[in-house]
């Protein structure tokens, strides 16, 4: 028995009405960008439009180049990190916006890519560095890109009994569990996790994740009337990893 279907256009209507509709969201998102919701930078204090990132509006910050996970940081930092004047702070891929305010803050900031161009060039997975050197350690949207399972164990060795590292990755928090597979092409990467870069999209697992490597896990979510005055991603957590000692 085969089954029923609507009837279809022609070949030449689909092809008008697809470019037609098209036209009429550009249109629109244009002039979501030219008119549309004024937000607060809490990093630099700017106030105004955001620029669009990829196809969504409101997103970066036009004068210090935020995204809403900076964003976040910032007010999670503003009401809940107390940093010792003798800290010592490792910042992977930093942000530059991040990296002013905390630099002046502490004794020791380092900033570290495997990439030139930073302070330190490091592997995550496997750093050049001593034992419990660092009293805090940012990567925001790193763990993504590498093994993070070596990645984490690392983080919990360069930390300093007591220490903190302050970390952000791509998740669906709907999904149980990451998806991950390494076997994946660049090209399927994109489908799968939105980036040829990135080796995995984390689900609600990732806090049972950094925790089985000896990390006691808390987390801050984006919630309004934040998410709206500040154009933050809607539930994006920062997650705060705490070495026991």
């Amino acid at each position: 028995m085969t089954a029923d279907f609507a009837p279809q256009r022609a070949p030449k209507e689909r092809e008008r009405k697809r470019y037609l509709r098209a036209l009429r969201g550009m249109r629109a998102y244009l002039d979501l960008v030219d008119s549309g919701p004024v937000y607060t930078c809490p990093v630099c204090g700017y106030e105004g439009r955001f620029s669009p990132v990829r196809e969504t509006p409101g997103i970066w910050c036009p004068a210090c180049d935020s995204r809403p996970r900076h964003r976040l940081f910032k007010l999670w930092m503003d009401r809940h990190l107390s940093l010792s004047p003798t800290a010592r702070v490792l910042h992977f891929a930093a942000e530059p916006s991040l990296s002013a305010l905390i630099k002046t803050q502490v004794a020791v900031y380092r900033t570290a890519d495997i990439e030139p161009g930073f302070d330190l060039q490091l592997d995550l997975t496997a750093l050049s560095l001593p034992d419990a050197c660092y009293d805090l350690l940012i990567a925001n949207h790193v763990l993504e890109h590498v093994d993070d399972r070596a990645a984490l164990a690392e983080i919990y060795r360069v930390l300093a009994p007591g220490g903190r590292a302050i970390l952000t990755v791509p998740q669906v928090l709907g999904w149980g569990e990451t998806h991950e597979d390494l076997d994946l092409e660049p090209d399927a990467r994109m489908a799968y996790y939105t980036d040829r870069l990135h080796l995995r999209l984390y689900g609600a697992d990732f806090a049972d994740r950094v925790a089985s490597f000896g990390f006691t896990v808390t987390y801050i979510s984006a919630e309004e009337p934040e998410v709206t005055r500040h154009s933050l991603k809607r539930g994006e957590r920062i997650y705060i990893a705490h070495k026991q000692g």
